[in-house]
């Protein structure tokens, strides 16, 4: 199947200035957003502390809530809706009391107390230690780490060094995005969202291989024409399959935010926003840099010849 012709011929590679001014842009402002938020938001995964999920058949609201949970020494209480029911919330608290053994039994007690017997179900109870907390946080971060640095020896081994600067600078560029919207919308940062952050480094990962084969091909079988031009017909030449993969793509990750409910609701979130812009880093962020480390190389080389 092909929905654009094969002889295609968009000017991907002359609006490369221009997307980079877009992209420092976006990273600017998320950058900016992480900063003035202190940091990610990150979840009881991270952080430590204990989450319970509770829906009450009664005339209920976040204000209520935490108003019968007052006398609980909860710390850094935070009550939230959850999913599309209005009865159903979500209660954190990233520190708890140490006489509090079973929070969820004492908090269902708080609640029925306030709301009436048998109006409280418990559907979920978790608790994480800080020190776990913070053992997950940085086993998370490390696994992002690693991740990026195989990646540069493969893509150095299979290409060239070049495009594994390429392609490890549009992976960055992807995730501080996708964060920075998280932060943005004061998402929370937990397990699932890292395993997501994972799967956006393989999917534009393998975006910008795509690219980049056809490079290596055409640089062969178009070895008169300037570098730029042969950057710009690659990228027109798997163009169709780029819009394909990311169409159908793209149309599954947002059944799942749609309709996939509040357990899912982040994770499909990061897959929505990391696969649009690591579609847009496969055009216009990985494939340009390979020009502007072609400019700068041609440059230092005619430096040299005038010393």
């Amino acid at each position: 199947m092909q929905l654009i012709k094969s002889d295609i011929n968009l000017d991907f590679v002359g609006k490369r200035k221009l997307a980079v001014l877009f992209s420092a842009l976006l990273l600017l402002i998320s950058i900016g957003s992480l900063v003035i938020q202190g940091g990610p938001n990150y979840g009881i995964d991270f952080v430590g502390g204990t989450l319970v999920q509770v829906k009450i058949d009664a005339d209920a609201s976040s204000a209520t809530i935490k108003d019968a949970l007052k006398d609980m020494a909860l710390g850094g209480l935070v009550v939230q809706s959850f999913g599309d029911e209005s009865n159903e919330f979500l209660i954190r608290a990233q520190s708890s009391s140490a006489e509090l053994k079973d929070i969820s039994k004492q908090i269902s007690s708080s609640l029925e107390s306030q709301f009436g017997a048998g109006t409280v179900e418990i559907r979920r109870s978790e608790m994480v230690g800080p020190q776990v907390g913070k053992d997950l946080r940085e086993k998370g971060i490390m696994a992002v780490v690693y991740a990026m640095i195989g990646i540069l020896i493969y893509i150095t081994l299979r290409f060239e060094f070049r495009f594994a600067v390429g392609a490890i600078i549009a992976l960055v560029h992807d995730v501080t995005i996708t964060l920075g919207v998280f932060s943005l919308f004061g998402k929370e940062i937990d397990l699932p969202i890292i395993a997501a952050f994972l799967a956006i480094i393989g999917y534009s990962l393998n975006d910008t291989i795509i690219v980049y084969d056809r490079i290596r091909e055409n640089m062969g079988t178009l070895s008169k024409s300037k570098f730029p031009v042969i950057v710009n017909r690659s990228i027109n030449e798997t163009l169709s399959r780029t819009i394909l993969t990311s169409g159908t793509t793209l149309l599954v990750v947002l059944s799942l935010f749609v309709l996939g409910g509040g357990v899912i609701h982040n994770f499909a979130f990061a897959l929505l926003v990391g696969i649009l812009i690591g579609t847009y880093s496969s055009i216009f962020v990985a494939s340009p840099l390979l020009i502007f480390w072609d400019e700068y190389k041609t440059v230092k080389a005619a430096k040299g010849k005038t010393v």
